[in-house]
């Protein structure tokens, strides 16, 4: 009898957690299909970096609607990112063991499998920093994300949040800081030049890009030919 009372006892708190864990994910989740998020967690972390290091916070993040952006900016991620961002279910196992096969043979993560939506997932919702803890939240977070916005409303949250410089988020804040212009009339090769500093935006540059830069933002463009021009 006590052994069946322990275990119903076990059971009643790990419902009770379970039950805690989907309100308090849940809520931003659908907060945020309707809501644009007001910051990140990364975007706590560069303020704080400034701080620690005597500087004054200084963070750029202009949200703009989907329809604002330059079509080429889809273009260029779905082609640098996640090529089959539009037809997947959040998760692409091809491009994750590709990854995996890569990173094994260079003895080092070289290269990441992650989807936009994962990406989505982490850089709204969590921290950046790389453990199993994470990783599982994400890929719940993902599955979130997925179902409840749908792909337009995970692309634009993407869009606007991602970083893309030093304290500066978003594709309109980028474009503003670097060609002057809105992320609306972007050409082709600078939607590219945008998002061909993804990989890390600390080392590579929009403006004066490293020869490895230029190669690659040029490799993008060349993938676009091949990637459907896409409107939301």
């Amino acid at each position: 009898m006590a052994k069946e009372k322990k275990i119903k006892f076990i059971l009643k708190w790990v419902f009770r957690f379970f039950i805690f864990f989907l309100i308090i994910t849940l809520i931003p989740v659908i907060s945020y299909k309707f809501i644009h998020p007001p910051a990140t967690p990364l975007m706590f972390l560069r303020a704080l970096d400034m701080k620690a290091d005597g500087n004054s916070v200084n963070l750029s993040y202009k949200w703009i609607p989907i329809k604002e952006m330059s079509p080429y900016l889809f273009q260029a991620a779905i082609a640098a990112e996640d090529d089959r961002f539009l037809t997947h279910n959040g998760f692409d196992l091809d491009a994750m063991e590709l990854a995996f096969e890569s990173n094994q043979k260079n003895g080092k993560r070289i290269k990441g499998g992650s989807t936009i939506s994962q990406q989505t997932a982490k850089n709204v919702f969590l921290w950046p920093h790389r453990d199993y803890l994470r990783k599982g939240l994400e890929a719940w977070f993902t599955v979130l994300i997925e179902q409840i916005w749908g792909k337009e409303r995970i692309m634009e949250v993407y869009m606007n949040v991602v970083e893309l410089g030093d304290g500066i988020f978003g594709v309109e804040a980028a474009s503003q800081k670097y060609f002057k212009k809105s992320a609306a009339k972007l050409t082709r090769n600078e939607a590219a030049a945008l998002i061909a500093v993804l990989p890390n935006p600390h080392i590579y540059k929009v403006l004066n890009p490293s020869a490895y830069t230029l190669q690659y933002r040029n490799a993008i463009v060349t993938r676009m030919a091949f990637i459907p021009k896409v409107k939301f």
